[in-house]
């Protein structure tokens, strides 16, 4: 069965548009009406956040769906949305408020399993392009494309800070699933085939939303678990995980500055 299931829907009008949503919320006092960030990391990891708010001490603002943290060191230009769930439903949501908002230019960082053997728990990925095996994308990219890629731009800024802080990050694809616990055997053995590094949730995603909506978004992951080998290898609270987690978001921060 093809998604959507109903391909007549490109030509139709939304009911409603993410200005609308967001109107609302700012009426209730759930979404934030000031200048918006020039730029915004999407944080899903609670390791991560708190390590940021150590750091930063930053104020945080309702948004709907999860609380924006605009970062002092950045004076603000850069913010980190957080608490908002996992998964490409929940990204999504989040990403066209903040587009509605006028942010532009978004980095996506987390964790992913690794699939390309060479892969070890606390290495770094770069993303270049995302296999939509999710939902969300296919209600706003028509057609048949397997995969959608990030801004080249921002993604090639995002690769090189990440090259200048001496955290080099492997390029290639992910793929990006909704069923966590259906990633199968035949999956993995497929998408090796293919030269994809990782597997993750919310990538392709994000992905098509900035495509159509005319923003940019890069992405990268850590790797946190191992699904290359015989037996599965979870270490999402290895020292390696989160150590790689703030290297992604220093070069995140960086790039967006």
């Amino acid at each position: 069965m093809p998604l959507p299931q109903l391909p007549a829907k490109y030509q139709s009008p939304a009911v409603f548009e993410p200005i609308d949503h967001l109107d609302y919320f700012r009426g209730v006092g759930l979404a934030p009406s000031g200048p918006p960030p020039q730029g915004v990391i999407f944080c899903y990891q609670r390791s991560l956040l708190k390590h940021i708010l150590a750091e930063e001490a930053p104020e945080p603002l309702p948004c709907v769906v999860g609380r924006l943290y605009p970062l002092p060191s950045t004076g603000g230009a850069v913010a980190v949305a957080a608490e908002f769930g996992i998964g490409a439903p929940a990204a999504a949501m989040l990403i066209e408020l903040l587009i509605a908002m006028g942010v532009r230019r978004f980095v996506s960082i987390g964790t992913a399993g690794g699939i390309d053997p060479r892969l070890q728990i606390g290495d770094l990925t770069a993303c270049t392009e995302a296999y939509r095996d999710e939902g969300v994308s296919h209600h706003y990219l028509e057609g048949s494309a397997p995969t959608v890629a990030p801004d080249p731009a921002l993604s090639a800024a995002f690769a090189q800070a990440l090259d200048r802080s001496g955290a080099p990050a492997t390029r290639g694809p992910t793929w990006t699933t909704d069923a966590a616990f259906r990633e199968t055997r035949a999956e993995i053995a497929h998408y090796q085939e293919r030269g994809v590094l990782s597997v993750e949730m919310e990538a392709a995603a994000l992905f098509a939303i900035c495509a159509v909506r005319g923003a940019q978004i890069a992405g990268g992951f850590v790797i946190s678990d191992v699904l290359a080998a015989p037996a599965w290898e979870p270490q999402f609270r290895a020292e390696a995980t989160a150590a790689g987690l703030v290297r992604l978001f220093e070069a995140a921060k960086t790039t967006l500055a």
